[in-house]
């Protein structure tokens, strides 16, 4: 709509962001008209219409099999939309016209906004399966009429009021008409069956909603006032009522056709099943969050009583591999705290990567300095937790034998996210400007611990790849190839 509006037509921005908000409510007036909808704007020289948006009923047959969004009609082909337009009124003169062998009773309603009509919209309804209508269809097209002429006069949709039609109640969900006293005229089927989910044993027609809507939410003092003033329509507002184990969702539209109120329209949907659930993942969150913090716990225990033991050592071999252990723990510990304060099982891991390379670098032997270099971004917690740990041992093997005591140089840690949709790919590499690789040194025959751990974890668990070579002038260069999901 606005490359639309902005190519054909000399309407304002304020002009199209009127256009928008009546676009976002107008699926409310095909319902109720059971007729199709299509809005028309004059060209920027008046010798032409632009179609800039339609939408089709969901409670009756649609007029247009096609789509009507862009085409370009003529000045005077549509005598219905040239009289809306320049009278500024709703036009229903005519006789049905006939598209298809399907007879369409087409009316136009004048779009307006302070005073300056904007805009046409055709109403058109399929003739095809009319009957004698019910007491909901005439109650529909009363209201759709009062819509109508609200959009005419300009005082509706209402500014400021942006409604969310995903999750904002329809007409089919379930419609209460009220009077100008807020006391039921009409209630759907199921807006009457909503209210017995709420408690209600006897009908709504003839009661006041919103003393009858406060009676059976819950006593919550000062607000059932505010409750009463909501429930009865006085003003356009969207709200929930909760009681009897139930959940219903409002929404009231004050009707002025004329510019004063006759009364409103509530729609109301039970979303008593879906706040339910809603609260179970909530429940569910907040114990995955809870688990997670006590594993943390645990594990700075568990690092605690094997920092205590490894002061208690004599033997300085014994002493480092439990220091090592505490590392190892750690790392794992570190994830562990960021999955808790999350709200599902992804984590940031740019974060956790500095904090492990912080907390290995505490044990250089000389002034060797360490650096991140690239993003890891979000990685699942099944990647987090051994990507870790995998990063904790590269970078201990780097500072404990790349450098002697009193040594100076660097550690360089870069991270690399590929993006491909089939196959993406995170390329970790460490560097180091030490003493390099001993002679004939085999990474993937190596019996160090720590480079047994990392290829158990890189190859088994993560499913990449793992590689140690001799640096491009001095040093050495871990490489890590390891798939990972596409960020969203």
């Amino acid at each position: 709509m606005n490359d639309l509006v902005r190519q054909h037509t000399a309407l304002s921005d304020s002009d199209l962001e009127w256009l928008h908000l009546l676009v976002s409510e107008w699926q409310l007036l095909s319902d109720l008209s059971f007729a199709d909808l299509v809005l028309w704007v004059p060209t920027l020289d008046g010798t032409r219409y632009v179609s800039v948006a339609q939408m089709r009923p969901n409670t009756g047959p649609t007029s247009y099999q096609d789509d009507m969004v862009g085409h370009l009609v003529p000045r005077g082909r549509r005598p219905l939309l040239d009289a809306a337009l320049d009278e500024g009124r709703i036009v229903r003169e005519g006789d049905p016209e006939w598209r298809e062998e399907v007879p369409v009773r087409v009316e136009s309603i004048p779009v307006r906004r302070e005073g300056r009509v904007l805009g046409v919209i055709a109403r058109n309804t399929n003739l095809l399966t009319v009957r004698t209508p019910s007491r909901l269809e005439l109650t529909y097209l009363q209201s759709a009429s009062d819509l109508a002429q609200m959009i005419a006069a300009g005082s509706f949709p209402f500014p400021g009021e942006q409604v969310d039609m995903d999750s904002s109640p329809r007409a089919g969900d379930g419609l209460v008409r009220l009077d100008a006293e807020g006391v039921v005229q009409y209630a759907s089927p199921n807006a009457l069956s909503a209210y017995h989910r709420l408690g209600l044993a006897a009908d709504l027609v003839g009661q006041h909603l919103g003393q009858i809507t406060a009676e059976l939410a819950p006593s919550r003092g000062p607000v059932d006032e505010a409750l009463v003033t909501l429930a009865s329509g006085y003003a356009p507002r969207e709200f929930e009522v909760e009681g009897n184990g139930g959940v219903i969702q409002l929404r009231a539209i004050p009707l002025k056709p004329k510019g004063t109120r006759i009364g409103s329209l509530v729609l109301l949907r039970d979303v008593t099943e879906l706040r339910r659930r809603e609260r179970e993942l909530i429940t569910k969150d907040a114990t995955i969050r809870e688990i997670h913090h006590r594993v943390k716990n645990n594990l700075q225990t568990v690092a605690a009583l094997l920092r205590l033991q490894a002061r208690r050592m004599d033997s300085d071999q014994g002493r480092e591999a439990l220091n090592e252990a505490v590392r190892r723990v750690g790392s794992i510990a570190i994830v562990h705290e960021t999955l808790s304060q999350n709200l599902d099982e992804r984590v940031e891991f740019d974060e956790i990567a500095d904090r492990v390379i912080a907390m290995v670098a505490e044990i250089s032997p000389g002034r060797v300095t360490c650096r991140r270099n690239g993003r890891f971004g979000i990685l699942d917690a099944e990647v987090a937790t051994p990507l870790s740990m995998v990063l904790t041992e590269v970078l201990q093997n780097a500072l404990e034998h790349a450098f002697a005591p009193g040594d100076e140089g660097a550690v360089e840690v870069t991270a690399v996210r590929g993006e491909a949709r089939a196959d993406a790919r995170l390329l970790i590499t460490v560097r180091d400007d030490g003493r390099g690789l001993p002679e004939g040194f085999d990474p993937q025959r190596a019996g160090n611990l720590g480079l047994q751990i990392v290829r158990t974890l890189v190859e088994g668990e993560l499913g990449g790849s793992f590689d140690m070579l001799p640096g491009a002038e001095r040093g050495t260069k871990v490489v890590l190839d390891i798939p990972v999901q596409p960020q969203k």
